[in-house]
């Protein structure tokens, strides 16, 4: 009832201001000499056009501003403010993600501090935009969350001059959740600026951003044939046991970027010479807190993660920070394209602030320290429909690491366009795979693993019949998490996850199509994923086939003052056995006890845009009272129940 007195209140105003607005012009006198005046004022007044309000990425690549309401922003209306086709989320907003779509998977040759499953809404320095807009432009989102909270995301960016933009930018969530001790709060603020010369001599790009995520961890259900069961008692989520009652992680992380260019000669010629300078500076900081260690299942104690050196408080902390040069010369010819080449210094440390020594000799080492420089070399080319990008480096240090890009893309028309990427990467193992200090004694590890080798081709193909695309990867020395709890310690209830190097390959192949139909008012979109894994050993695991189908309706209403969109949307994938999650090292783990999966998610949603706003409602998961209680996003971690959220969008600019 408060949903839709708040859509009454929303949209009703705007429709009779939009109303009014075109009946007041009606009435006006068209004789008078005061409507003349104002006629002249007005077609001499300039309009922005929407090209004038550019979004450019780090690489230079550019889109422009879209108030529109298409089924992509349906799609997109999420935490994560992007299309999330792939990814399965947990229960509760601001929880992290179980990966359906392998491909999803972003490598660098350099290491990371880890603790991926915490990362998905952690915005890396190549995922921040720039702009460029010819009037200041805001855009405020919000969106209702589980139980008590909500997200709110508000953006605003400006044009000093012509020629130096700035923007802001905060996102943070609070969202309660429907079960025991699942509370998520997080923060992300992002500032950015971008300047140039007058002639295009200098260019610089620069941003920093402070991030926090913090999470309730409550370890999952303990006794998954409660929720299984349909039992109403176990409709309200707080009866299922849990592990842990009073556990939460927190990351945050700092991070100053920029990237800026010189060119040498003054104006923009047919041969150009540039200097240009990238540096990153980052630090990070993982807490995972847990005041009561012992875990009750049933009528008994357990020990979850094992035995530990203290009692209570467990209170892992680990540190990380990296500075990052690079620093090249590029030349340019009008038509034979961009050289560059290029140095880099990375420099990285983990630490914990204590050196372990076990009884039989073991050493866990306070710090994982890593300096790294390379040499490589960048080529670019785009001229008529053709737009190439081809990158190599390698260290020069004792590190062994290597990196080929190559990216092609031919647009045959402005609706057939062909791309294809090639990745050869000689890469470090993240640094908790090598390093990491935990309260809990079997969660200390200091390793020393190969260097990861991943080939990957893959290509993509717009078209207006089907839009396709096609991967296909070699993984060799995989990294990844499992499970080396022992037949007591499982029988026990307890887990005890450690890294892991696979020293056979696999081959991971992937084929996607997605495809709209239009009947009138009617569309119907789909999407489906099918992939495959040729492995001696199951450690990547992905279901078979991953499905998005929608269908829905659209209309213009109210003298096309209101555009409507509502339809329902499926999803489902096929049962695997999907990776399970551990709190205490923030990353997901193979499994191959439970498979998730084979069950139907449906949606209903209704979409309403009124000039530069965008209102949503939407009935997730509706056929979760109806169609059984299999529905999980991990192992003891089930999906989200029925929900009814609402959400807007609103942009200002002139």
């Amino acid at each position: 009832m408060r949903i839709l007195f708040l859509i009454y209140l929303l949209v009703l105003p705007t429709l009779l201001f939009s109303q009014a607005k075109a009946n007041n012009k009606s009435n006006l006198d068209m004789s008078g000499a005061h409507h003349g005046l104002n006629d002249t004022i007005k077609a001499k007044k300039k309009v922005a056009r929407i090209d004038q309000y550019r979004y450019i990425t780090l690489e230079r690549d550019t889109t422009y501003l879209d108030t529109s309401l298409t089924i992509q922003k349906e799609y997109s209306h999420n935490y994560l403010r992007k299309d999330n086709f792939g990814l399965l989320p947990f229960s509760n907003i601001g929880q992290t993600y179980n990966t359906l779509q392998y491909s999803l998977t972003d490598f660098t040759p350099y290491p990371e501090m880890g603790f991926k499953a915490k990362h998905f809404n952690f915005l890396e320095a190549n995922q921040i935009q720039y702009y460029s807009v010819a009037t200041p432009l805001t855009e405020l989102y919000f969106k209702s969350t589980i139980n008590k909270g909500q997200t709110l995301n508000s953006f605003i960016t400006l044009n000093m001059t012509e020629r130096f933009n700035v923007s802001a930018e905060y996102k943070g969530l609070r969202s309660e959740g429907n079960y025991i001790n699942q509370l998520s709060s997080t923060g992300n603020f992002k500032l950015t600026a971008s300047y140039s010369t007058k002639k295009g001599q200098y260019y610089l790009n620069a941003h920093y951003t402070y991030q926090d995520i913090s999470n309730e961890e409550n370890g999952g259900i303990t006794t998954p044939g409660d929720f299984e069961s349909g039992d109403a008692d176990f409709k309200n989520r707080q009866r299922l046991e849990v592990y842990l009652t009073d556990a939460k992680s927190f990351l945050k992380g700092k991070r100053l970027f920029f990237d800026h260019a010189y060119r040498i000669n003054e104006t923009h010629g047919n041969n150009n010479l540039y200097v240009t300078h990238q540096f990153n500076y980052e630090n990070k900081f993982f807490e995972y807190y847990q005041p009561t260690v012992l875990s009750t299942v049933g009528t008994k104690n357990v020990l979850r993660f094992g035995d530990s050196y203290v009692t209570n408080n467990i209170n892992d902390q680990s540190h990380y920070n990296k500075m990052y040069n690079k620093a090249g010369i590029a030349y340019e010819n009008i038509l034979l394209g961009k050289f560059q080449f290029f140095i880099d210094d990375f420099r990285s440390n983990s630490y914990y602030g204590r050196v372990l020594i076990f009884d039989d000799g073991v050493i866990i080492p306070s710090s994982l320290s890593q300096n790294i420089n390379s040499f490589g070399g960048q080529y670019e080319y785009q001229k008529n429909k053709w737009n190439g990008r081809f990158l190599y480096s390698r260290s020069i240090t004792n590190q062994s690491l290597s990196n080929l890009e190559a990216k092609l893309k031919h647009d045959f028309s402005d609706k057939i366009k062909l791309s294809f990427e090639y990745q050869n990467i000689n890469k470090l193992p993240n640094n908790n795979y090598n390093l990491y200090q935990s309260s809990y004694i079997e969660y200390n590890w200091s390793n020393k693993f190969k260097n990861e080798k991943i080939n990957s081709l893959s290509a993509n193909a717009t078209t207006p019949w089907v839009n396709m695309s096609f991967q296909y990867s070699v993984l060799n020395d995989h990294m990844y998490f499992e499970d080396q709890s022992t037949t007591t310690q499982a029988n026990a209830g307890t887990q005890i996850i450690k890294p892991a190097q696979y020293d056979g390959t696999i081959n991971y192949l992937e084929v996607k199509a997605s495809k709209e139909f239009k009947f009138g008012r009617f569309a119907l979109d789909n999407t489906v994923l099918y992939q495959k894994v040729d492995q001696a050993n199951a450690v990547l695991n992905v279901p078979e086939i991953v499905t998005r189908n929608t269908l829905y309706y659209t209309n213009y209403f109210f003298k096309k003052a209101l555009f409507l969109q509502t339809g329902i949307v499926f999803n489902y994938f096929t049962s695997y056995y999907g990776n399970d999650y551990n709190p205490v090292i923030g990353e997901f783990f193979v499994q191959n006890k439970k498979e998730i999966g084979n069950y139907p998610n449906f949606d209903f949603f209704i979409n309403a845009r009124i000039r530069q706003t965008k209102i949503f409602l939407k009935a997730e998961h509706f056929n979760s009272s109806f169609s059984g209680s299999n529905y999980y996003s991990a192992p003891n971690n089930p999906y989200r129940d029925f929900v009814i959220r609402f959400g807007l969008t609103w942009n200002f600019f002139q």
